[in-house]
């Protein structure tokens, strides 16, 4: 048998009640006949392997004993992969009827496009952030301190004021629903393993565009991502959102001191120290209270940790 195009590579962490719904969603949208799936359990803590087993027995499992991350485990999942395309899918993100089919069309009748994402809205159907800018230390500060009237020529990672209707070429695209051209992963590889959990798809996008393929945003098909369903479970699982943060901090040095070189590293420093001291005189000004200001003091002293934990931003501390 002729394999299918499309081979679908699912990371779980503890969601076990939202495999039957995406497998559900991926079923009605013709996933019988397109797509292999394949899935990686970030050694759960509920009962997502037997619940993969009841929902998508045919599905091809890789079960660790260790929460590997994000990265890590979808790269575990390349050796697997028979098909034309790759679609990384989050367990919470639900496929239209039509995802399937017009996003591989799309790709078929498009071989400079290297990856491609769709519309995301959430379970209310409010248009989420789906076609991205690339972070860089300036606009991440922006972002932060909500100053963006005072820098108007920066592009947000996240900008909201376009037309969403139509086709366009962006920087990234979320990792929720992520379809790759296996040649791509051949030639660019997927994610950098350094990154344990955000920045994995922002990374991967730029290696992919500086090899000259294109990363395209879709808009015909739209996916539903309730989104945080991971994150929650690791905020419960290990007692503090502290944590969640620190993942991201972290990977946000790796990502700076990569890109951008010791200069950049050290703008972001700056521009991080200087952020929570602005955040820190409006909760004062605010009249926000003692918890608000020392957020900002815990923020800083995490940032500059994580600095030297990670030999400034050379190498992951996990």
């Amino acid at each position: 048998m002729a394999d299918k195009p499309v081979d679908v590579m699912v990371v779980n962490f503890n969601t076990a009640s939202l495999l039957q719904p995406m497998f559900d969603a991926l079923r009605a949208a013709g996933g019988e006949t397109l797509a292999s799936y394949l899935v990686v359990d970030n050694a759960s803590k509920d009962n997502s392997v037997q619940r993969l087993g009841e929902v998508c027995p045919q599905a091809l499992l890789v079960s660790n004993t260790l929460n590997v991350g994000f990265g890590r485990a979808n790269n575990q999942l390349l050796s697997h992969l028979t098909g034309k395309y790759a679609l990384l899918l989050n367990t919470d993100a639900f496929v239209a009827t039509d995802s399937l089919q017009k996003t591989l069309d799309y790709m078929d009748a498009h071989p400079e496009c290297g990856i491609l994402g769709v519309r995301l809205v959430g379970r209310d159907g409010d248009l989420q952030p789906s076609c991205r800018y690339f972070p860089t230390p300036v606009n991440v500060f922006v972002a932060r301190t909500g100053l963006r009237r005072l820098f108007p020529g920066v592009k947000m990672v996240d900008d909201m004021d376009w037309d969403h209707a139509s086709v366009r070429e962006c920087d990234w695209l979320p990792g929720c629903f992520y379809l790759v051209r296996r040649e791509v992963l051949e030639q660019v590889g997927l994610f950098d393993p350094r990154y344990f959990l955000y920045y994995e798809e922002v990374d991967h996008c730029k290696r992919v565009k500086a090899a000259g393929w294109k990363v395209v945003f879709y808009p015909d098909t739209t996916v539903v991502h309730i989104g945080g369903e991971s994150s929650k479970s690791v905020a419960e699982l290990e007692a503090a959102s502290r944590q969640i943060s620190a993942y991201q901090i972290e990977s946000e040095l790796l990502y700076f001191r990569k890109h951008h070189g010791l200069a950049g590293l050290a703008l972001h420093m700056l521009l991080v120290s200087v952020g929570d001291l602005v955040l820190a005189l409006k909760a004062l000004l605010k009249g926000r209270g003692l918890g608000a200001i020392t957020a900002c003091w815990r923020h800083t002293r995490a940032t500059w940790s994580l600095l030297f934990k990670t030999r400034l931003a050379r190498q992951p501390t996990r």
